[in-house]
């Protein structure tokens, strides 16, 4: 049985060293080999040349340009050298690579009578750059390059006329899943299918969000939800394409759907739970992004809202991702929600000895200089009561920019307040006790004094 083995390795060899002595060393294919060699030789040397003399004349453009701005200007600059190295240095030397290739394959036509390695090189070269300024849309880098590779891989398989035998190879390889018979070829195509769709799925959800969102007509709360659901529906259909692609029955589904539905029900009950509460949000339009909410001692203004939680950036910057869940089990103050209009309270106590209607009308003109503080309905000073230390007054104030902070402008109130009442005389109170001292002394005494 070994030398079964040795015999059928020395065939392959012997077939292996007959096809490289009739494609590559016979004298018209070292010839052209020298040719491919010498092209790519060439076409490195021009594009090393031509991308230091590009550098030095942007660089000196460049700093002519410094020169000429003043002091302190800043401007964003295109990193043109990174971009040529990346982008243009590749292609620049595919391109003159190529003429070299095409003007050699020319010279050498009238002399040898097969030409057989430069078509097929300058197919391979013409396709890789066609591939390579196709894939220089796509902005994700690592997958722009998978996706050269694998279309170039595929060109050249096909220019070489091995396309065929590759895709029968994989054809006939199959194993079973279930009752599902499904071949390699098979899983390759719907991996494929299932990058590009979703990909494509993507592209398209993220533009039809961008179109949603520059028409001002529409409520914020209805372009969300448009974008959740185009994006939804879009994934789906993208998800159920790229398993018809591979072959698989699509009524397979139902137990993959039954196993999924208990999955869910036992493991996934928060998750969709919040997914159904951000989809309730958005119908009801309860909340919408730009409200300004409060809800579990978190004050702030909603800047998202996702499929799994709302975003709510606070006054101080800090953001809280707050459940959908939360948003609709849990109460929540929503300061803008048919309108924008909101009333402030500011209680204030001053002293009995003070004039009471001098300080209710000094506490409506501390409110009218805020610029904030809306004329109409104008600013208006109640009695509230007595009490044990003072008089109680209550200024009430309306303000239509929640958004920007409800505190801060009850503390520039109170502040003009405070100056206002120095400045005329109106008293703060002060706890004030009366204490009466009793002493106990034994009948037809006088207490000492």
């Amino acid at each position: 049985m070994v030398d079964d083995v040795g015999k059928q390795v020395i065939a392959w060899l012997n077939e292996i060293w007959l096809w490289l002595n009739v494609n590559f060393f016979e004298p018209e294919r070292l010839i052209e080999i020298a040719v491919l060699i010498i092209a790519f030789f060439l076409a490195r040397i021009i594009t090393r040349w031509t991308h230091k003399s590009a550098t030095r004349i942007i660089k000196t453009y460049r700093d002519t340009e410094s020169d000429r701005k003043p002091v302190g200007f800043s401007q964003h600059r295109i990193d043109w050298a990174g971009v040529g190295r990346r982008f243009l240095q590749p292609l620049l030397s595919g391109a003159i690579a190529l003429f070299f290739l095409w003007s050699g394959r020319f010279a050498l036509e009238p002399f040898l009578t097969n030409i057989y390695l430069l078509p097929i090189a300058t197919s391979l070269l013409t396709a890789w750059i066609v591939i390579r300024l196709a894939v220089g849309l796509i902005e994700n880098r690592e997958f722009a390059r998978v996706v050269a590779i694998f279309a170039w891989a595929l060109a050249a398989l096909n220019i070489v006329g091995l396309l065929d035998p590759v895709i029968d190879i994989l054809d006939g390889a199959r194993f079973s899943l279930g009752e599902v018979n499904i071949s390699v070829l098979d899983v390759i195509v719907g991996v494929l299918s299932f990058v590009f769709f979703m990909w494509l799925a993507l592209a398209l959800s993220r533009l039809i969000e961008t179109r949603i969102k520059a028409i001002s007509s529409l409520p914020p709360s209805a372009a969300v939800l448009i974008s959740k659901s185009g994006r939804i529906i879009l994934l789906a259909i993208a998800f159920l394409i790229s398993l018809n692609a591979t072959g698989i029955d699509l009524t397979a589904l139902a137990v993959f759907g039954g196993a999924l539905g208990v999955g869910i029900g036992f493991g996934l009950q928060k998750v969709v739970g919040n997914f159904i509460s951000g989809i309730i949000l958005l119908i009801d339009r309860s909340i919408k992004p730009g409200d300004v909410i409060e809800t579990a001692g978190t004050y702030g203004r909603i800047n998202k809202l996702a499929a799994r939680y709302t975003s709510v950036i606070t006054r101080d910057g800090t953001e809280f991702l707050i459940p959908n869940e939360d948003m609709i089990t849990q109460p929540v103050v929503n300061w803008s929600h048919s309108h924008k209009l909101v009333r402030r309270r500011i209680p204030v106590q001053v002293s009995y000895q003070s004039d009471i209607k001098k300080a209710m009308s000094l506490m409506v003109d501390a409110a009218s200089e805020e610029q904030r503080i809306l004329a109409n309905p104008a600013p208006k000073t109640l009695l509230k009561g007595f009490g044990a230390d003072g008089v109680d007054l209550e200024l009430r104030m309306w303000i239509q920019d929640p958004q920007d902070g409800v505190s801060n402008i009850a503390s520039d109130v109170m502040i003009r307040i405070w100056d206002k009442f120095l400045d005329n005389d109106i008293e703060f109170p002060y706890p004030q006790r009366v204490v009466h001292l009793k002493t106990d002394v034994p009948s037809g005494e006088m207490p000492n004094s």
